[in-house]
């Protein structure tokens, strides 16, 4: 049974095309999310909205209880610590991280680094061995194989790799650089560009991106259904 994680990062509720300045971000997501339990009822799915309800940015009392050992903790780092633990949990269970993550500024949300911030922490998501300088990060989510899959929109077109403005893309390299280091190497993109202009070329970026939508579920689900098929008997 697949267990995914939906997290939406655009400041924008609802969806383009059904609610008014609705999210093309949260289109794609919940696209993804309902085709892939349109295949696979069985899937079950935690979501959070980190645009709507952002997560804590990180502060002097963070960085010192997240970076003492466990042994010498003080009682009141456990609840400082507590909402990253739960992100953290969140993310370690998920087989597949679907994120919808607008183009703000040439990167990511701030609401959306917010939760790349608590997630990617010493001794949880990865670990730190200085008497191995060539590599002394070990990441802890390479555990098992995990999906992210970076749903984006964008104001602008030529933000794909080898596009012309692709050397200003942030978002989804910075994404691809965080879930690497902590051990999500199989990353998956899809955008919608042209969101400014509108018109014909807005709505056949989004007629592509969701072709590519579909195409990736299926894609990805290939595997886990042909693990599930019996062995053949002739």
């Amino acid at each position: 049974m697949t267990h995914i994680l939906q997290l939406d990062a655009s400041a924008r509720p609802g969806l383009a095309g059904t609610d008014e300045h609705g999210s093309l971000s949260r289109r794609l997501t919940h696209r993804f999310v309902t085709g892939w339990q349109g295949r696979q009822p069985e899937a079950t799915v935690i979501y959070r909205d980190v645009g709507g309800s952002p997560p804590s940015f990180i502060d002097r009392r963070w960085i010192q209880a997240a970076f003492t050992p466990p042994e010498r903790q003080e009682p009141w780092m456990a609840e400082v610590l507590a909402e990253s633990d739960r992100l953290i949990d969140e993310l370690t269970a998920a087989d597949v991280v679907v994120i919808g993550a607008p183009l703000y500024n040439f990167g990511m949300p701030a609401a959306l680094k917010a939760w790349v911030d608590l997630v990617v922490r010493m001794g949880r998501t990865v670990d730190y061995d200085p008497s191995r300088p060539d590599a002394p990060f070990t990441p802890r989510l390479a555990d098992r194989p995990r999906h992210a899959v970076v749903l984006s929109s964008r104001g602008g077109a030529g933000f794909e790799p080898g596009g012309e403005l692709a050397h200003m893309n942030h978002l989804e390299p910075g994404l691809a650089t965080v879930l690497e280091f902590i051990g999500i190497t199989r990353i998956h993109r899809v955008a919608i560009e042209h969101q400014e202009e509108g018109g014909e070329q807005l709505a056949a970026s989004i007629a592509t991106a969701e072709r590519q939508v579909d195409g990736l579920i299926g894609r990805l689900q290939a595997p886990r259904q042909a693990s599930r098929e019996p062995a053949s008997t002739t």
